[in-house]
C-alpha cells in the first residue's frame, strides 16, 4: 500500500486487503453455507452480537421488560461475526443483508432486520417508548433516523480508519474526525434543550444512540478515541449518556451476546443476566 491510489477502470475484488476484518467483507450477498439458527420457548427470536448496534435491541427488550411487558420475553442467540456466522443459510433468511441483529417474531410469523426497524417494531407492538402524538413521534423518529444515516459515519468511517485500518491515514482520519465532532455537537445542541433526544420523554431515539455516542462519551469507543475528538467538552451530551448507562435495563442490555469479561453469551431468562 501507498499515500497515492489510481482507480482501475473496473475495480476488482482483493479480499487480502481491507484490514482486521477483511476475512468477513464480501462484494456479494447470499449465504456461504448451510447453518440452521437455534430456535427457543420464547416468542422473539434474537440473533445478534453487542456491538452497538446488537446493543440497541437487547436495550430495548430489557426495558420492555423492566416495564412489565411480559410478552417480551426473548430468547438471544450470539452471531459471531469474527467466524462468518451472519452469512450461515439460517441467517441470511431472516437477514438477507447479513448484519446483526436479526429477530424473528414467532407470533406473527415475521422477520425483522435492520437495528432501528428492530426498535419501531417493538415500540410499535408494545405500545412502548414511542410517543403517541404526532408531533412529538415525529420528532423522536426524527432522531431514531438521524442515527441510523450518521452512525456508519462513527463506525464504517472514523473507527475504522482510527482503529482497524491497516495503518494510519492522515486524510481519512481527519475527514471522518471532523464529522464525528460535528455529530457529537448537533447532539450536544439538542440535549442542552431538552432532557432526552426529541424531547423530555427516555424514547427509542436514546436507546438507539446512547450504545454509539454514549458509550463513546463514556470512553468505551475506540481506544483513544475520547482523548483524541475530546469527548469530555460536550457537557450536555455527558450528563445524558452518563444518565442512560446508569438504567438498570440498559446495564443487562449492554451485556446479552456479549464478548467481554461479564458478557451474557446466550439469554434464555432474566437468571442468565442475573
Amino acid at each position: 500500500m501507498s499515500n497515492e491510489y489510481t482507480p482501475p477502470k473496473v475495480w476488482t475484488w482483493d479480499k487480502d486487503n481491507g484490514g482486521e476484518w477483511a476475512s468477513t467483507n464480501r462484494p456479494i450477498a447470499g449465504a456461504t453455507h448451510d447453518a440452521d439458527l437455534p430456535r427457543g420457548e420464547h416468542p422473539h427470536q434474537l440473533h445478534s452480537l453487542a456491538t452497538p448496534n446488537g446493543q440497541k435491541v437487547t436495550i430495548m427488550f430489557e426495558e420492555l421488560l423492566a416495564a412489565g411487558e411480559t410478552g417480551a420475553e426473548y430468547d438471544a442467540y450470539r452471531i459471531d461475526i469474527s467466524k462468518g456466522d451472519q452469512f450461515g443459510s439460517g441467517f441470511v433468511e431472516i437477514n438477507p443483508n447479513s448484519k446483526i441483529p436479526a429477530l424473528f417474531d414467532v407470533e406473527n410469523d415475521v422477520r425483522v432486520f435492520e437495528s432501528g426497524h428492530i426498535l419501531l417494531y417493538l415500540a410499535e407492538k408494545f405500545g412502548r417508548f414511542l410517543p403517541k402524538d404526532l408531533k412529538h413521534r415525529t420528532e423522536v423518529k426524527n432522531w431514531l433516523f438521524w442515527l441510523q444515516g450518521s452512525a456508519p459515519y462513527l463506525g464504517g468511517g472514523f473507527g475504522h480508519f482510527f482503529a482497524y485500518a491497516p495503518f494510519k491515514m492522515e486524510y481519512p482520519i481527519n475527514r471522518f474526525a471532523m464529522e464525528v465532532k460535528r455529530e457529537l455537537d448537533v447532539l450536544d445542541r439538542e440535549l442542552a434543550e431538552h432532557e432526552y433526544l426529541g424531547g423530555d420523554e427516555y424514547t427509542i431515539a436514546d436507546m438507539a444512540t446512547f450504545p454509539w455516542y454514549g458509550n463513546l462519551v463514556l470512553g468505551r469507543g475506540y481506544p483513544d478515541a475520547d482523548v483524541f475528538l475530546d469527548v469530555a467538552s460536550y457537557k450536555n451530551l455527558q450528563r445524558w449518556a452518563k444518565a442512560i448507562d446508569a438504567r438498570e435495563a440498559v446495564q443487562r442490555g449492554r451485556r446479552v451476546n456479549g464478548y467481554k469479561e461479564d458478557a451474557v453469551i446466550e439469554r434464555h431468562s432474566a437468571s442468565d443476566i442475573d
